[in-house]
């Protein structure tokens, strides 16, 4: 059975104003973190549905079988309010779905989640992300922190493998490559840790309901996970096993 993720999230707008002397004058640019994830998961014969942040209000399910299209769906730089605010809610006050509670139920029924790191995730940069107390918060194998969650490293530095009996780390070796940054999460008490860095969970998993859950302390993109990693000959493996594993085909 071919496996349809929905990827949503992991891109970006510049807006940038260059000041040279008397005159000044702005650049934009839109960018995209979502290619290493997403190649390394289609050269494995997954299909990865990209909704970019600024089309997740409109694009994203709204309704149960949209969801349902799909056997896993990743979360990664998209804050809770991108899933909840609809236009037609703020511009028009039309009462519209709570994503939030379709992806809790989604996975309650049999779906896959998972969330990685990064400065727009879990709670983000000034606690902006702000999933803690939402349906998300309750469903993560992860217990939130409140406020900015970001914890930087730039001296850089290496996980702790905890769960190394994991269906998901079979054949993967125990030393990665350096990370930059995470977000500071704590375990659930019945979730499993696959790995830590000092008191800090930075890998969790959990079955909830039918389904099962992730969450991934560091980003999937730079500048949490430096390009040493993402073009790391075991990147592909891991994470096509913990699709695997999330659409319980593992």
């Amino acid at each position: 059975m071919k496996l349809n993720i929905l990827f949503a999230g992991e891109s970006w707008v510049k807006y940038t104003r260059h000041i040279k002397g008397f005159d000044s004058f702005t650049t934009c640019e839109y960018e995209e973190g979502v290619k290493w994830l997403k190649s390394a998961l289609e050269n494995n014969g997954i299909s990865v549905m990209h909704i970019p942040n600024h089309l997740a209000p409109t694009d994203f399910p709204n309704t149960k079988e949209e969801i349902n299209k799909y056997n896993v769906v990743i979360l990664s730089d998209i804050g809770s309010n991108t899933l909840l605010l609809h236009p037609k809610t703020v511009n028009n006050c039309e009462r519209m779905p709570n994503r939030l509670l379709l992806l809790k139920d989604y996975v309650k029924n049999g779906g896959g989640l998972i969330m990685f790191g990064g400065w727009m995730s879990f709670q983000g940069i000034e606690g902006k992300a702000n999933y803690k107390n939402t349906p998300i918060s309750d469903i993560l194998p992860v217990s939130l922190v409140s406020g900015d969650d970001r914890v930087e490293v730039p001296e850089g530095f290496k996980l702790n493998i905890t769960g190394i009996n994991h269906p998901v780390l079979e054949g993967i070796p125990r030393e990665w490559p350096h990370f930059l940054s995470y977000n500071k999460l704590k375990p659930k008490e019945n979730a499993d840790v696959l790995a830590t860095y000092n008191d800090d969970v930075i890998w969790a998993a959990q079955n909830y309901g039918d389904g099962r859950t992730m969450a991934f302390a560091v980003d999937c993109a730079p500048h949490g996970a430096p390009e040493e990693y993402l073009n790391w000959d075991y990147f592909p493996k891991i994470w096509n096993r913990a699709i695997l594993w999330l659409a319980k085909s593992l």
